[in-house]
């Protein structure tokens, strides 16, 4: 299949999918018009990337994930790369988290003090 319609049947963007082909993650031949062709196998491939990317992961983070993102990556019990991986994830993701709930909490005491609240 073409770069646009595997975007649409994994609701990915073409973009996004040669940013993937880039880092690595998927692959991709050339037809002789010299368009991008995937394989079938190529779309489970893309929605667990993105299921990785949505539950706060990075194309760095997914790359040790290469030898099962063709099948369900659920499916099996997680590797102890797998969770370190996503340990250092949920805690990058929960300063990011105190860090916006802070500022925040300021902008409200803020918008109180100045009787806007």
């Amino acid at each position: 299949m073409r770069i646009g319609e595997l975007a649409r049947v994994t609701g990915s963007t073409a973009r996004a999918l040669r940013h993937y082909e880039q880092a690595g993650l998927i692959g991709s031949s050339r037809a002789a018009n010299g368009y991008r062709v995937y394989d079938g196998s190529a779309a489970v491939r893309v929605r667990n990337i993105r299921s990785l990317l949505a539950a706060g992961f990075t194309l760095e983070d997914v790359r040790p994930f290469l030898c099962c993102l063709d099948g369900d990556v659920l499916a099996n019990p997680p590797s102890a790369t797998a969770l370190r991986i996503a340990r250092k994830r949920l805690a990058v993701l929960e300063r990011r988290i105190a860090v916006q709930t802070e500022a925040r909490n300021r902008l409200v005491a803020a918008l109180a003090a100045a009787g806007g609240g």
